[in-house]
């Protein structure tokens, strides 16, 4: 029988177990980010003496509530998987399969992505079931969002004692994977051994933890799905400065005229202005601006100046792209150009190699999914990385499954030992300078 009740250093979880293991639902990694602490890094939570039942998702991050379009039918259409929205969302989610403490199971710890403006760790195509049964444990976290997760202003610089202000959303993800890296072996999973994975914006936070010295030794390996890249991809190196200019102008749509008067507006007030900036920023051209940037304490340079001065964790690495993946055209398609995050994705694995380390394991998913004309989109692949072809509305095929197999193979075999070749599995050489070996995916 897998662990049921884990002893923490906050207490002790009581989770759900299922048919070979249990899933640890909403615990708690920080403190409720409101009221005062709204715009504050966060703070570690509180000890707890009773047993905490983690036995529902909790709320997702404040975030708008897409009522269409593509992405409401593919991954967020079923009434189930939905939890209500709340700045009071920092919490994760473990399934293990462990039946003892002393296991040391290697551990995926995922971010979601979302464009750092949605998403949640408890969506319909994120579980735990078919990496448990592989013997490596899941967790999935919540964090900041959007303004709140990423205003940087001066009037928050000036209350921090760097000086500093936003990444708020990044310093939860830290703040999770130390809760992870102090607790996970609770859960029987091996605190040194933890692959920090990601697609889209979730990818992009990956690079930026292994780009951030606040990171420490926590990161044994990483995947970067749709979002990890050197010299082309959806990096945007956002300095400090101009970052409180773009939460200036927001500021400025909420009509708050002190840091007291901002902080106490409601969310219900906050999301009119949050969709006024955002629509000015993508009529002027400014577009995603609610993201990390650099402020000499997260982040200390640009995610490719780090890469130039090898200042990168030096991990195995695992990455890729789709073929309809985001900003690919049907020009680039017709032309054999694969786009720019696939041109990154093979960037990032040389210049891994050109600083004497070991190339990334590359990858290019091209299954055109069944059901309409979006073909291999961003995220498509994430049904087959977890193994939840079953909740997906498409007509799939014995062939799907049997690709999702593989994939989770070779994840899961990455996530083990860093190598993601195993028995029976055809080989996946890593993309040095030689061949540029790139393994497609496809059914």
């Amino acid at each position: 029988m897998s662990i049921v009740i884990a002893a923490t250093k906050y207490g002790r979880i009581k989770g759900i177990e299922e048919q070979g293991y249990t899933v640890f639902k909403g615990i708690p990694y920080a403190k409720p980010p409101v009221g005062e602490l709204r715009w504050k890094a966060p703070q570690p939570v509180e000890s707890w003496e009773d047993i905490y039942m983690a036995d529902c998702f909790s709320c997702k991050s404040v975030q708008e509530n897409s009522n269409d379009g593509f992405y409401k039918k593919e991954f967020y259409g079923n009434p189930a998987y939905e939890v209500p929205i709340s700045e009071d969302s920092l919490y994760l989610n473990i399934c293990t399969p462990a039946e003892q403490t002393d296991e040391k199971l290697p551990v995926e710890f995922w971010i979601h992505g979302g464009a750092f403006m949605g998403g949640y760790g408890s969506e319909m195509e994120f579980d735990g079931e078919a990496l448990c049964k592989r013997g490596v444990i899941l967790v999935t976290i919540n964090y900041r969002l959007n303004i709140y997760g990423f205003l940087a202003h001066p009037w928050l610089s000036a209350e921090n004692e760097r000086g500093i202000s936003g990444n708020y959303g990044t310093l939860d993800q830290i703040m999770a994977l130390q809760w992870v890296y102090e607790n996970i072996g609770s859960f029987g999973g091996d605190r040194d051994n933890i692959t920090v994975s990601g697609q889209s914006a979730g990818a992009m936070s990956v690079q930026t933890l292994v780009s951030s010295e606040l990171t420490g030794n926590m990161i044994a390996k990483a995947i970067m799905q749709s979002g990890g890249s050197y010299g082309k991809g959806l990096h945007r190196d956002m300095l400090l400065e101009e970052a409180m200019k773009f939460g200036e102008r927001f500021v400025a749509e909420t009509g708050a005229g002190s840091l007291e008067e901002l902080r106490g507006m409601t969310t219900e007030e906050l999301t009119p202005a949050i969709g006024k900036f955002m629509g000015e920023m993508f009529q002027t051209g400014g577009g995603l601006v609610l993201i990390p940037n650099i402020d000499g304490y997260v982040l200390k340079d640009g995610y490719y100046s780090l890469i130039d001065r090898d200042a990168i964790k030096d991990i195995p690495y695992l990455l890729g792209s789709n073929k309809n993946d985001i900003f690919v055209t049907e020009e680039d398609l017709e032309s054999g150009h694969k786009g720019n995050l696939f041109d990154g994705t093979i960037a990032f694995s040389q210049k891994r190699e050109a600083f004497h380390h070991k190339p990334a394991y590359v990858y290019y998913f091209t299954r055109q999914l069944p059901g309409d004309e979006a073909g291999a989109f961003h995220s498509a692949e994430l049904w087959y990385t977890f193994g939840t072809l079953d909740r997906c509305w498409r007509p799939v095929t014995e062939e799907d499954y049997q690709l999702s197999d593989r994939m989770l193979a070779y994840w899961t075999n990455f996530m083990k030992t860093g190598n993601p070749n195993g028995e029976s599995l055809e080989e996946w050489k890593p993309c040095d300078s030689l061949d540029f070996y790139v393994k497609r995916f496809d059914v």
